[in-house]
């Protein structure tokens, strides 16, 4: 287990705390319309941080071909369809380039400025210099601000984000819980809060830059080679606010 990070309940628990479980009951929501605007059909793609193919397997239903990645294999073992390989992502060098890099699940705030900057530069490394990385952030709210909170899913389940309690160097030890019928699961993690200056400012030390927020909330971005040109699609609109 990653220090720092823990998790209980039935099943194969992950280095970060993460259940194998779990993730594969939670729906994966809009995010493969939202990815799959922002780059070109039938796209290479490297998805950083699978977990069981929460989005994988959206993307491979849209014409995708998908490299996932994950330090577990017992979450890999869940993925059909597309090629896995079982590594920490920040150690990652698989001397390929991608039309499209993935960093989804709020990984850019990891709980360590190494894990951060090795997390960007695998981004960095694999994608083609016409290509993009697709990174999930919190955003410009302080998601953990607000605990506890519950949300209770139509499909029956209930997420609680339990507490979020400041430790060391500005970061939150944050404990959530699942509660399903049939079990709960816990979660505890590090997760730093990034401010958008912060986040812009880590991305050009990895050589990249934002090329653009492709949601209203900038909870998700597109970035590109720093010296990179506009890599726009074809009817997108700005959504950055400026």
């Amino acid at each position: 287990m990653r220090e720092g990070y823990e998790g209980t309940g039935p099943g194969a628990i992950a280095p970060d705390g993460c259940a194998v479980e779990v993730l594969s009951r939670l729906p994966h929501g809009d995010e493969p319309d939202i990815l799959a605007a922002a780059i070109p059909a039938g796209a290479s793609l490297l998805d950083l941080g699978s977990g069981v193919g929460r989005i994988t397997h959206p993307l491979l239903e849209r014409g995708f071909k998908v490299t996932a990645v994950d330090e577990s294999p017992e979450m890999l073992d869940r993925i059909r369809g597309a090629r896995t390989v079982c590594s920490p992502i920040e150690t990652l060098d698989l001397d390929e380039k991608f039309d499209a890099v993935l960093l989804a699940s709020f990984l850019v705030h990891a709980g360590d400025d190494e894990v951060l900057r090795g997390l960007l530069r695998t981004c960095s490394r694999h994608v083609a210099d016409e290509g993009c990385v697709l990174i999930q952030r919190e955003g410009e709210e302080d998601y953990f601000a607000n605990a506890p909170r519950a949300h209770v899913d139509p499909r029956g389940f209930t997420t609680r984000i339990v507490s979020a309690r400041p430790v060391a160097d500005g970061f939150r030890q944050v404990r959530i819980e699942y509660e399903f019928p049939d079990g709960v699961w816990t979660r505890t993690l590090l997760s730093r809060p990034l401010s958008r200056q912060r986040f812009e400012e880590a991305l050009g030390e990895a050589g990249l830059r934002v090329d653009r927020y492709l949601t209203a909330d900038r909870v998700w971005v597109r970035a590109v080679k720093a010296d990179a040109g506009s890599r726009h699609m074809p009817g997108d609109e700005d959504t950055t606010g400026q």
